[in-house]
């Protein structure tokens, strides 16, 4: 029996940069077609340019950068208000006796106790001074703070000022508890470092808190 084969091979040309080839196979008769396609993925890495792998690099490695902790960063008075500066503009807008003052979430917030032993909160902008509202509050130690400020010459504010020779301010308090009664103040160094501190009531001496280890 005669048999005719015919056997046809085309190749298509590869594109810029790399592309298809493709061969074609046809037997005669009742043979199947078979068609087989190989992509040359190789010839498109070699087309690229070596420069785009140095800048993924490059930006990973950016990336990494911006995704460090910033757990250390100073909470310092941004725009230079300082506690004593912060309870003076507290004092201004709401008259009394300023208890504590601390620097959170971006204010400076200040705790007056005013006349009738009510309380507010003051809250003071760390880069202008300005008073950004207040609000009284629901306190019922005013005869335990005013007993601890009997006799004491030394102020919130005068406080703040005496810690503020050991670092950055961005706290202070009253401490009416126990003999060892007086004002508690926080600072922080420009490397981030904290300290507590103890400020006398009559002689504003700066001392180092025994519970700061």
């Amino acid at each position: 029996m005669k048999r005719n084969i015919v056997i046809a091979v085309v190749t298509a040309a590869a594109l810029v940069g790399g592309g298809t080839a493709t061969a074609l196979a046809v037997a005669g008769d009742d043979d199947d077609t078979t068609s087989v396609t190989r992509t040359d993925d190789d010839r498109d890495d070699r087309g690229e340019d070596p420069s785009d792998d140095r800048d993924d690099r490059g930006e990973d490695r950016s990336d990494d950068r911006d995704g460090d902790d910033d757990d250390g960063a100073v909470p310092a008075a941004a725009g230079g208000v300082t506690a004593a500066e912060a309870i003076t503009a507290a004092l201004k807008h709401t008259p009394g006796t300023a208890v504590s003052a601390e620097l959170d979430d971006g204010s400076w917030e200040v705790d007056v106790l005013a006349g009738g032993d009510t309380w507010h909160t003051v809250r003071i902008a760390p880069d202008s001074g300005k008073v950004l509202g207040a609000q009284k509050d629901d306190e019922d130690d005013a005869a335990e703070v005013r007993a601890a400020l009997k006799g004491a010459s030394v102020t919130a504010g005068d406080a703040a000022k005496a810690a503020a020779a050991k670092g950055t301010v961005v706290s202070v308090d009253l401490d009416d508890d126990g003999d060892d009664r007086g004002w508690e103040a926080e600072t922080r160094a420009s490397g981030g470092d904290e300290r507590d501190w103890s400020v006398g009531l009559t002689t504003a001496s700066v001392t180092a808190d025994r519970d700061d280890d």
